[in-house]
């Protein structure tokens, strides 16, 4: 089969297309620009993978050029990972979160409505949308409230909204994903856990004193690796029974923030290190608690993560050493 990832040169689009080859299946990838960013998967997805991908080049915001995209070539299905996603940034700059999340997956929508109604289509919303529903400490359900905390989760909730009406009255293929927070190889160093990681690596290499500045801690959430929410999004995307419908992308065992800091600083070896909260880090409005109810996206592929806590923050450590030899 052939699949279309946006956002192929972000987080996750990387190990999807991991997965996708190794599977046997045909990946091309969505690229903003043709000024050769492409190659900087190539810290995730190995030589032999990268050199089967099949690049496109479009914005998300420019109708035209994406259109022309879905004349001149045909998918049995598109992972829609691309997205402003870093929440501090939403609050600096809504506008363009807006028109990235919501106008640019309008347009791709719309690209595959005119010209491959067939297509099926996965977008990837977020827990971000539910705000702080499950504050209560119960297991959100994705029949619960949109309360979105930051403009981030507004923008992918007015697409979750709307896509839900195209599949409603049969105008679209596809599903919903609204993954829970995750990290693992490859994750920017302006979220949380990744960045922890890269100051500690960046401490284990002599480049930074033992002051790690931190966000909130005591917030918590439910942490899985990368590589496991791929695989959600694989298994749905290969089963019929996902259509028109959403699911939440959770794992089990909620923690603190804290718990995932003091993990990282375990492996590293490093002693009296201080942990300094940094307004820059601190979100002004935070969720308090989140743990999802993944219940249906079992019973219809059978997934269930693989990988261990203790393997994702090893090999997210070891990433950043990586990338800053």
């Amino acid at each position: 089969m052939t699949f279309l990832i946006t956002g192929i040169t972000g987080f996750a689009g990387p190990h999807l297309a991991n997965l996708l080859i190794e599977n046997g299946h045909t990946v091309y990838g969505l690229v903003r620009n043709s000024n050769g960013r492409e190659t900087d998967i190539l810290d995730v997805v190995p030589e032999e993978n990268f050199q089967k991908i099949k690049f496109l080049y479009s914005d998300l915001t420019n109708f035209r050029t994406l259109n022309n995209l879905f004349k001149e070539n045909t998918f049995d299905g598109v992972f829609h990972l691309a997205a402003q996603s870093h929440p501090p940034t939403s609050f600096i700059d809504p506008i363009g979160t807006m028109e990235a999340n919501v106008m640019g997956s309008a347009n791709l929508i719309q690209a595959i409505l005119d010209n491959q109604p067939d297509c099926k289509l996965m977008f990837c919303s977020t827990s971000e949308v539910y705000g702080n529903v499950g504050i209560d400490g119960r297991k959100i359900k994705t029949t619960d409230f949109l309360l979105p905390a930051n403009p981030y989760g507004a923008s992918k909730a007015a697409t979750d909204l709307y896509l839900q009406e195209r599949f409603e009255n049969k105008q679209l293929r596809g599903y919903i994903t609204r993954a829970f927070s995750h990290t693992g190889p490859r994750r920017g160093k302006t979220f949380s856990i990744s960045s922890d990681a890269y100051q500690i690596a960046k401490m284990m290499k002599g480049l930074q004193d033992k002051t790690l500045l931190v966000g909130n801690l005591k917030s918590v959430r439910v942490v899985l690796d990368v590589r496991d929410i791929v695989n959600a999004y694989y298994l749905l995307m290969m089963t019929d029974k996902s259509d028109g419908k959403v699911f939440n992308v959770s794992g089990d065992i909620p923690h603190e923030m804290g718990v995932y800091t003091d993990m990282l600083l375990e492996k590293s070896g490093l002693t009296d290190v201080v942990k300094e909260i940094s307004p820059k880090l601190y979100r002004p409005i935070d969720i308090h608690y989140q743990h999802g109810d993944c219940s249906e996206l079992v019973d219809i592929t059978g997934w269930a993560p693989t990988r261990s806590l203790d393997q994702t923050m090893g090999d997210l450590l070891e990433y950043w050493l990586g990338k800053i030899n």
